[in-house]
């Protein structure tokens, strides 16, 4: 792979994680910017918050798909490890501050699903399941993502996952944990669909 191959590639993943389908798809369901309400996350789930859970399964579809796409082609290319896991968190750094929303974006857990579902379907599998037990134990989304980033890729090399697929779980880990420790004191009310309290919630 030549260097305007490599460039070319990484300036793909990071526009590629730049489309801000939650806050398009909500602009034109509601008129509004998904990122003035909820968790102020451009996200899915916020997503179904704002514009319903049909909207926000496709905005998670996407999602997982802008990290799917760049990944699934660096490997067609031949990219060595090392440039997969560029690539790969590229994707995620462009959805968590993407070009075309003002550098504020979402928290690039589905678009790290995305990278992993394309280089190891096995093994995005376990990284959901520890996230899923992880959240139900912790009974807090964002502390049960930061743990879960320390967790997996020790589960992958104790399981004997090596390669790109450990070196990619190592970046997004990084940045993902990171990324998620802004909400790390925020107050959930439901464990997927968290939200604000509303006067409903207020004892009378």
């Amino acid at each position: 792979m030549n260097l305007v191959t490599s460039i070319g590639l990484l300036l793909f993943a990071y526009l590629c994680g730049s489309l801000p389908f939650s806050i398009w798809l909500t602009r034109w369901k509601t008129g509004k910017d998904v990122r003035s309400a909820g968790s102020r996350h451009a996200t899915a789930t916020n997503t179904m918050r704002q514009a319903g859970w049909g909207i926000g399964i496709l905005v998670l579809v996407l999602d997982i798909g802008k990290g799917f796409l760049p990944v699934f082609l660096a490997q067609r290319l031949g990219s060595p490890d090392w440039m997969v896991m560029l690539v790969a968190v590229l994707a995620v750094a462009g959805h968590c501050w993407p070009i075309f929303a003002g550098f504020k974006g979402g928290m690039g857990l589905a678009t790290a699903s995305g990278t992993m579902l394309a280089i190891y379907p096995f093994a995005f599998l376990i990284g959901l399941g520890i996230l899923i037990l992880l959240m139900l134990v912790i009974k807090h989304a964002a502390r049960a993502v930061v743990v879960a980033a320390v967790v997996i890729p020790v589960v992958y090399w104790l399981v004997g996952i090596r390669g790109e697929v450990l070196w990619v779980a190592i970046g997004l880990a990084v940045l993902v944990g990171l990324r998620f420790l802004i909400d790390w004191r925020r107050q959930y009310r439901e464990l997927w669909l968290d939200r604000e309290p509303t006067s409903e919630d207020k004892p009378e």
